[in-house]
């Protein structure tokens, strides 16, 4: 294994004193094995076999002992590393033993040098390359995965003095090569045909993306001004450092400040490889400013630099030399631009210094570009002695991503789904936003993906790191995004300086603290997502099952408070299941079984929420099963989790299935039950007999389960019956029917069903004739008991609303939606705007409700609740009414009534009672006053004791607008005595009003 001087730089297989200063060795670090994505080349020599026909043995092992150490060196030259020699052939691995982010540029150019040196050696060769992961760092030290074979095919099929590149390479490459595509190949081992391209040249240099215009950075760019006229007002050298993640938008802002600025500007890049790189920078601002220093000796040694004279020069004189070459070009202010600052040798750090401190009477501006990690090197560039002033540029505000967006997309137009998976992906870095949008383009995709460029740049500036950093990062992605340091500790039991690595990896803006989620913790985020996935993806997937696993029994015993508790371990241990799978192991049957607990517990907790996750929740859950397995209440959770996140299509498709499958097994109960449960699900989509059928099939199906014993069927024979009443507006009788499909459920094993029910037990209590008062007892209890659900405060709040307290029930509400926003709770929140314009039209605020009415209306119609739908539009027509937009309230109540279930007694109610109050204002009473007659019918055949009220309160003004003021005064009497019946003290005195 190489041994490295960090002195003097010797390298040597194995040393413990460096043979060339004497200086000790630190022993190097055990192979680590790792999952790298590498460009792997072979190259060979054509006609070997004739050649050694030709040559004695002797003279064919020297030619081919020069033809082995030339194709070394250009290789190593490259950065690459030659892992073996096969007969003829070499191959090399660029990528091992550390990455860098154009490592397949540079096995590109090694192989076009390697391709013109070999007839120089009096042969022939033909070579292969391509781009892929591959497991590195074993004990041989030598890259293993499908790239090194299908690299070794292209190798086979290349016509001889002729390289052949696969198209991973030839994405990561484009802009800096040249070749033509040859016909797909047809190769060993694969089984499609493989797009394959002769490279010709590799002259170029990679281009990023670069066409999106500034967006934000004002603060940053006044700062560089503020340098700028500092350096021009006083004459004097100022050394300012942009800082900046790779793509944050370094090149962005400097173009900006370049832009019509009255100074000369040269330019100089620092190359992360080659020969004579040292002072390149430098000698590219000279050879642009065209000025030589006054003094000789300076001149001397700028000609020298230059290439143009064979006098030595030190590497103090060419500091000096420069400076006075800089300060003989600042007539005017000068800017001089250095690029990538952080490949930058320590000579050329030395040279920026000394211009920054013993510059005198001139205006010059060193503008510096570099990745965070410089100040690891030069902490003093961030102020200090030297004029020096540093900015660090973060990612990019969610509003500035989307302006950058915009701009980028012009008119082109882009799903919005698409948009926000961009932003989300990138966050905040302009560079990923530009290749995102560059790549959708290209591939006509219709998903986001991370393209191969950024994740070479990703995975490069972390295999830079130091060796025991990156094993705490790799630990910390474990975690996730957000990590803890005593998760760490756990993964990485060996690392005794835990603290200092994770503070050096807040220095090189890897990671940030963030807020801990755990009591007596300290927590890290990772400062991009995408460098939490590189750190990860480099684990072995062995590494990473036993990892998971380690991790998921820490959580056991250290997070008991997280809510999410179940879903965290649970999807630890499916991780460590699922790389026991893919790597072709048996699966630990105690870790998938617990996995399997731990998911269905969150999926179940997920179901009482009305949180959509339940269903990938309890998806991944029967996954884990085995083959020979089976969970009957899991199975009934997989059949209704659909229905619960509103996706009724889904629901009934998969009742259908299991259908076709009880059928074919000749289960019988099984086969009745899913039918009673298709045509639940079909009362909720269907506007035609939908409950009429339900209840009819419920009549057939209960003596079944009562004489087999069907707890689970009886279970949801009596939840169909109480949707059978609540539609037909039954609240008190659904309060009593749920009670006794909660008793079933109980035994049946569905411990979690009573929380799920619990919304609707809360609406019908207080739609029905439980007073008030009552009511909100009740909520006590529950709340006392710890029932948590939404449902308790936003019914608190409809019921405060109803005692005239609309200050209590409007901050009850609104801290209620910040937290289920915040949750993303998507259907609770729903539910919650519901309550709040109930309360806002109770309190007289219509305005207030058309907004969060119009969201629940949309909300319903995604999800293809046509009775729930038709309810809440004639609640949006109410509030159009009282806001005095007939039209819009009559438009409203008439789509209403268009999708009204006919057995949904409270949307034909309401429909009515809308069309009859606008129809009474346009002079049409004798059709209000049978809408309305009729509204006041239907509600007597329920135990609505509110939504009777209401029907009588606007019989009542239909009967005064049509001047029948004795009919009207008795019907409001009955309305006020239902409203005082149910303690609804706002809307008696809005009755009284009338």
């Amino acid at each position: 294994m190489t041994v490295v001087c960090e002195g003097c730089g010797f390298a040597a297989d194995s040393f413990k004193f460096c043979p060339e200063c004497g200086a000790p060795v630190a022993p190097p670090l055990p192979a680590r094995e790792q999952r790298k994505v590498v460009t792997v080349l072979f190259c060979d020599v054509t006609g070997s076999t004739p050649l050694g026909e030709q040559l004695d043995p002797e003279p064919l092992r020297a030619l081919l002992a020069r033809y082995f150490e030339r194709m070394r060196g250009i290789v190593e030259s490259h950065g690459g590393t030659v892992e073996k020699f096969i007969g003829d052939a070499v191959m090399a691995v660029f990528g091992v033993p550390v990455l860098h982010e154009d490592d397949a540029l540079r096995a590109c150019r090694a192989a076009v040098e390697m391709r013109d040196a070999v007839p120089e050696l009096g042969l022939q060769g033909r070579i292969g390359l391509t781009t892929g992961e591959v497991v590195t760092g074993t004990e041989e030290r030598l890259a293993a995965g499908d790239p090194v074979n299908v690299a070794a095919r292209l190798q086979q099929a290349a016509a001889p003095q002729e390289v052949l590149i696969g198209e991973e390479t030839r994405r990561l490459v484009r802009d800096a090569v040249e070749v033509e595509p040859v016909e797909p190949l047809l190769l060993k081992g694969k089984s499609a045909p493989v797009p394959a391209f002769r490279l010709l040249s590799a002259e170029g240099e990679l281009r990023r993306a670069d066409a999106a215009p500034m967006v934000g950075r004002e603060t940053e760019l006044r700062r560089l001004r503020d340098a700028f006229r500092q350096a021009a007002g006083d004459r004097s050298c100022q050394l300012f450092t942009v800082l900046g993640a790779a793509g944050v938008g370094k090149s962005r802002l400097v173009r900006e400040f370049l832009g019509g600025l009255d100074a000369a500007v040269a330019v100089g890049r620092c190359r992360s490889y080659g020969e004579g790189t040292t002072f390149s920078p430098v000698v590219e601002v000279v050879q642009q400013l065209g000025a030589r220093p006054v003094e000789q000796a300076a001149a001397a040694t700028v000609a020298s630099l230059l290439g143009e004279s064979e006098e030595p020069a030190s590497v103090d004189e060419i500091a000096w030399a420069v400076r006075k070459t800089l300060e003989a070009a600042a007539e005017r202010p000068l800017v001089c631009v250095l690029d990538d600052v952080q490949w930058g040798e320590a000579a050329l750090l030395d040279l920026v210094e000394h211009v920054a401190d013993w510059s005198r009477d001139a205006p010059i501006l060193l503008l510096c570009m570099a990745r965070p990690e410089l100040l690891e090197r030069r902490p003093a560039w961030a102020g200090g002695k030297l004029n020096a002033t540093t900015v660090l540029l973060e990612p990019l505000s969610e509003q500035d991503t989307e302006r950058l967006i915009e701009a980028l997309l012009g008119e082109a137009p882009i799903a919005d789904r698409l948009r926000e998976r961009i932003a989300e992906a990138a966050e905040g870095n302009p560079l990923f936003v530009e290749e995102m949008l560059a790549l959708l383009r290209e591939s006509g995709d219709t998903e986001v993906t991370v393209p191969p460029s950024i994740q070479a740049l990703l995975a490069a500036r972390l295999d830079q790191l130091d060796p025991a950093e990156r094993a705490v990062l790799e630990r910390a992605a474990i975690e996730g995004r957000l990590f803890h340091r005593r998760a760490v500790e756990t993964l990485h039991p060996d690392e005794p300086q835990l603290a200092a690595r994770l503070m050096a990896l807040v220095r090189k803006e890897i990671v940030r603290p963030d807020k801990a989620r755990l009591a007596g913790d300290d927590a890290f985020r990772f400062r991009h997502l995408l460098i939490r996935d590189a750190a990860y993806d480099g684990l072995p997937k062995s590494v990473r099952a036993e990892l998971h696993e380690r991790f998921a029994d820490w959580l056991t015993g250290h997070a008991d408070g997280l809510l999410d508790l179940d879903e965290l371990v649970g999807y630890h241990l499916e991780q460590a299941c699922r790389y026991q799978t893919e790597l072709g192991g048996p699966v630990d049957p105690a870790i998938a079984g617990e996995a399997r607990r731990r998911l269905t517990a969150a999926g179940r907790r997920a179901l009482v929420q009305l949180d959509t996750r339940a269903v990938s929740l309890l998806d991944r859950a029967a996954a884990l099963l085995a083959p020979d397995e089976a969970d009957p209440l899991l199975e009934i959770d997989l059949l209704e989790a659909p229905l619960v996140a509103g996706r009724t299509g889904e629901a009934r498709a998969r009742v259908s299935a299991a259908s076709e499958r009880a059928r074919a097994a000749g289960d019988g109960q099984t086969e009745l039950y899913l039918l009673v449960l298709e045509n639940l699900i079909a009362a909720f989509a269907e506007s035609e007999r939908g409950v009429e059928r339900l209840s009819e099939l419920v009549e057939r199906a209960l003596p079944a389960f009562e004489a087999a014993g069907n707890d689970l069927g009886l279970a949801l024979c009596y939840r169909a019956s109480a949707v059978v009443a609540q539609r037909r507006g039954q609240a008190d009788t659904h309060v009593a029917t749920v009670e006794r499909a909660l008793e079933h459920a109980r035994r049946g094993g569905l411990t979690h069903v009573p929380l799920l029910a619990f919304p609707y037990v809360a609406a019908s209590r207080l739609s029905g004739t439980t007073p008030v008062g009552e009511v909100l007892d009740w909520l006590g209890e529950q709340r006392d008991a710890g029932n948590r659900s939404p449902a308790v405060d936003s019914t608190k709040a409809a019921a405060l609303a109803m005692l005239g307290r609309f200050d209590e029930s409007r901050t009850i509400l609104r801290d209620l939606r910040a937290e289920l926003a915040d949750r993303g709770l998507r259907s609770p929140l729903m539910r919650t705007n519901t309550r709040v314009a109930e309360v806002e039209l109770l309190a007289g605020g219509p305005a207030a409700a058309v907004e969060p009415l119009e969201q629940v209306c949309a909300w319903l119609e995604q999800i293809g609740n046509r009775a729930g739908l038709a309810s809440l539009r004639c609640r949006l027509a109410q509030a159009h009414h009282a806001l005095g937009d007939l039209d819009r309230a009559l438009a409203e109540a008439e789509a209403a009534f268009e999708i009204a279930p006919d057995d949904d007694a409270h949307s034909q109610m309401l429909w009515r009672q809308v069309r009859a109050t606008v129809l009474a204002r346009r002079y049409d009473g004798d059709e209000a006053e049978r809408l309305a007659r009729e509204a006041v019918a239907i509600g007597e055949q329920t135990q609505l004791l509110n939504a009777q009220a209401d029907a009588h309160r606007d019989l009542a003004e239909v009967l005064r607008l049509a001047g029948k003021h004795d009919e009207a005064r008795e019907t409001l009497a009955i309305a006020l005595d239902r409203y005082r019946r149910k303690g609804n003290l706002a809307a008696i005195r809005s009755a009284e009003a009338l």
